[in-house]
């Protein structure tokens, strides 16, 4: 298959999984459980990353998939589909409308699709190697501000910093807010936030978005300036910054890094 098409078929199943979701979304008797590190599950995210799957299956059986809610692992010899079926769970929980469908394709050369879709908002960004980032018909970039002051930076939560590096981040004028998690991403690839920083996160977080912000024309890397995402490491072992690009060296040199 056209990578044109894998992403035509990415995007479906993450909005048929997304639409899904909604049956459960502002449920007052929700069920909420907890997992070993305290993080929050509900019956919706299994059920989604269950319809992902029988999808992926029925469409591409002999691909690898890695899955937050039910396993899985990453194949370097096969093409893997990695999926995260809510991402922020606990603002879904909430009744918070920002919470995505996270859906990535990885290949031997690295992330080849991936797909950021918004239920509630009714939004949905794909981007695939070589065929730019689209959000639903339409072309997007990152923003062409240069500076970190007065730039908007995002994050799914400050308590994750350190108190040296929130104190620098402050001291450069930049604007914090915390709307995190794949909306944080979205709002950097749609050039309307200039950085998304995830200092403690999983592959599954993650694996859409150096496709997404690098085909919007931005930069992607850990916190130490590496670009290549490294999807065989384990939960909330990996760190993540998605900027304009113009921005992305006074961000890292925040953390200690240039």
């Amino acid at each position: 298959m056209s990578i044109e098409a894998l992403m035509e078929e990415a995007r479906e199943i993450a909005e048929a999984a997304g639409a899904l979701t909604l049956k459960w979304y502002q449920k007052n008797d929700l069920a909420v459980n907890y997992k070993v590190d305290g993080s929050e599950v509900t019956e919706a995210d299994r059920a989604a990353e269950t319809l992902i799957r029988e999808e992926l299956l029925r469409r591409h059986p002999d691909d690898a998939v890695l899955g937050e809610e039910h396993g899985g692992s990453f194949s370097a010899a096969h093409r893997t589909w990695v999926i995260d079926p809510i991402d922020g769970t606990r603002g879904f929980v909430k009744g918070v409308p920002l919470y995505s469908t996270l859906l990535a394709l990885v290949d031997e050369e690295g992330p080849l699709v991936g797909v950021i879709h918004l239920p509630v908002l009714g939004l949905t960004m794909v981007a695939g190697r070589g065929e730019g980032c689209w959000l639903d018909n339409h072309r997007c970039w990152v923003s062409s501000h240069s500076v970190l002051d007065k730039a908007l930076v995002n994050t799914s939560s400050y308590e994750t910093f350190t108190e040296k590096n929130f104190a620098r981040l402050k001291k450069t004028g930049a604007l914090m807010r915390t709307w995190g998690d794949g909306y944080g991403y979205f709002l950097v690839a749609s050039g309307r936030a200039e950085a998304m920083v995830d200092p403690v996160c999983s592959v599954w977080d993650l694996a859409p978005i150096p496709i997404i912000i690098e085909e919007a024309g931005g930069k992607f890397s850990n916190l130490l300036g590496e670009s290549a995402l490294k999807l065989d490491q384990k939960t909330d072992s990996l760190n993540g910054l998605a900027t304009n690009g113009l921005v992305h060296k006074e961000l890292l040199a925040t953390f200690g890094k240039s």
